[in-house]
């Protein structure tokens, strides 16, 4: 990258930063000086409600070593009123039907760590990668270099009964699997594809025929550079299998497959940044066939309409990045936010001293199948150095006409933005405690936060799982809480993006009426009138209401063009016209 380019994003990092925090915030942060504790550390919460705490249950918690991470919580997938939570050493399933309660309906012992989940009818998907994995889910380790006892892949286990979750599948891979992503192709309802993203070292060839640990000068058919895509016969999940080791880092003109970022600085400031011979992550959104990879040294872009055959269309790099480490759209598919697990996860890097710029999420507008970096969002209230504290995982808020996130920044808690507007995202809500040890660094905080049928759901890798609600504020109406809450999903794996779509609802029209009272995309005279009309429409009945509906909208068609903002204007319209039938 030229130095020129640099530039740009240096001004751009200023600008969204100095969005998220002004000035002054940082003196008046209740984040700030927190009481350190495992079970009673201090809290600080802006606009949300925790519902319920629930601690981690006996075979998934080290008492003699609370951040222990051989019994660290991972990431969450959903179904129905389960959740369902990743551990090293196994996972638990949660019944949320009442958030306030959460039961523990079952768990399963099954050590080998990552032990990230997804979820697909009536099977659980788990990435394995640790030596100490078995074919067996057994306890004890695996002794050797090379035995035929160790597993390094992806589970798959048949939970039609809840209470006994049963393993029908377990497919090696020769790096194991840190994270992996479901795939589904419309034009192949009878299979799942799944994209496995291995970070450790290559097992030997003895234990796995086929692993190669060479480099790519050594060897052409390396078991770095590339991802797994193993397909996944949904009545037969017994026959799953690898079908594809794509080399999506190759250069498309001379074919070397080490054809992404070598490794190393981007010049004198940057940061040190690895090598691409890995993803960490991807995120598929097959209802516009792409797919965003957080692939180490660079991010990625995947034209994903053949699901077993995914192919780099772009790719980008940021001299403020480390580490590439996760993925999200937004809904209209227009926008992607990269995170950067600068440190690895394990480090403080949200203290004063550190750049605000690194150990961020780099946000990209996407267009013609291109990404163009427009600005950064990092957590805005800095941490101690007995916190490690990273940008995270995270999901959308299903708010109509904005674009919301809340995300999991480890012990820096959680923090909700908002990046309709790219370059400049601005906090909305957070929660935090204090660190787990006042004098040590201690592994803990939240792995992952995502929203979920009306609620957001923290995966505390030392203390447990947490349930939030989210309040109104200046930055968010009850209108537009209530709006969101009409989205459902009978199942989320958050890697696995699916367009949201709203029913026609006077909470939705009363969310984009609030949008424009708050930004002046309206006169503020005519935003008043139209919440009275809004409200009188809704207390009337029958041809009375779809005639006030219809009058409305056709008023609101003529004023778009000339509003501050003609899309929220013409989305409000065509809501109260849905109304109308």
């Amino acid at each position: 990258m030229n130095t020129q380019a640099m530039a740009r994003l240096a001004v751009l990092a200023a600008g969204a930063l100095l969005a998220a925090a002004p000035a002054g915030a940082q003196a008046r942060d209740p984040r700030i000086g927190l009481s350190a504790g495992w079970s009673d550390a201090g809290q600080a919460i802006r606009n949300l409600r925790l519902v319920s705490h629930s601690d981690r249950p006996q075979g998934f918690v080290n008492p003699a070593e609370m951040g222990d991470f051989g019994f660290a919580n991972s990431d969450l997938a959903f179904s129905g009123n389960h959740v369902f939570q990743g551990n090293f050493n196994g996972f638990q399933v949660w019944d949320v039907s009442n958030p306030a309660r959460p039961r523990l309906r079952s768990s399963l012992v099954c050590s080998g760590g990552q032990g990230d989940v997804s979820v697909m009818g009536n099977l659980l998907f788990m990435s394995v990668e640790e030596t100490r994995g078995r074919v067996d889910c057994g306890t004890g380790g695996v002794q050797g270099a090379s035995s035929a006892d160790r597993f390094r892949g992806v589970r798959i286990f048949d939970i039609s009964n809840l209470d006994r979750p049963r393993q029908v599948a377990a497919v090696q891979t020769c790096r194991g699997s840190h994270t992996h992503t479901l795939v589904t192709d419309p034009d192949d309802r009878q299979n799942v594809y799944v994209y496995v993203q291995g970070t450790s070292g290559v097992r030997p060839a003895t234990e796995l025929a086929g692993c190669s640990g060479a480099t790519p000068q050594q060897d052409t058919a390396t078991s770095y550079f590339r991802i797994e895509v193993i397909r996944v016969p949904l009545a037969r999940p017994q026959d799953a299998r690898i079908v594809n080791a794509p080399r999506i880092f190759a250069d498309a003109q001379t074919g070397n497959i080490a054809g992404l970022w070598p490794g190393g600085r981007h010049g004198e400031g940057t940061q040190q940044t690895a090598t691409t011979n890995q993803c960490h992550d991807i995120t598929v959104y097959p209802e516009i066939g792409l797919a965003a990879g957080a692939c180490a040294g660079n991010g990625i872009l995947l034209d994903i309409r053949d699901a077993a055959n995914p192919v780099r269309i772009d790719e980008v790099t940021d001299p403020n990045f480390a580490y590439w480490h996760s993925a999200t759209f937004n809904n209209a598919g227009s926008t992607v936010l990269f995170t950067d697990e600068w440190g690895g996860g394990t480090q403080p890097r949200c203290r004063d001293s550190d750049k605000p710029e690194w150990g961020a999420d780099a946000i990209f507008t996407l267009n013609n199948r291109e990404l163009r970096q427009v600005g950064y969002y990092k957590l805005p209230a800095p941490q101690t150095a007995q916190e490690n504290c990273v940008a995270h995982n995270g999901s959308l808020i299903p708010v109509p006409g904005r674009d919301l996130m809340v995300q999991a920044w480890y012990q820096g808690g959680m923090s909700i933005f908002d990046f309709t507007d790219p370059a400049h995202p601005v906090e909305v809500a957070f929660f935090d405690r204090g660190p787990m040890n006042a004098q040590q660094a201690v592994l803990g905080g939240f792995w992952s936060a995502y929203w979920y049928n009306g609620r957001i759901y923290g995966s505390e890798i030392g203390r447990g799982l947490d349930v939030f609600e989210l309040v109104p504020s200046e930055y968010l109406s009850q209108n537009e809480i209530d709006a969101a809450k009409l989205v459902r999903m009978r199942e989320f794996n958050p890697q696995l993006q699916e367009r949201w779509t709203w029913p026609a609802h006077f909470s939705v029209a009363k969310a984009y009426v609030d949008q424009l009272a708050r930004n002046g995309g309206m006169p503020a005279t005519r935003t008043m009138r139209l919440q009275r009309d809004v409200a009188a429409a809704e207390r009337a009945r029958g041809a009375a209401r779809r005639t006030a509906l219809t009058r409305i909208a056709t008023e609101l068609d003529g004023e778009a063009a000339g509003a501050r903002d003609p899309e929220k204007v013409r989305a409000l319209a065509g809501v109260l016209r849905e109304l109308a039938r």
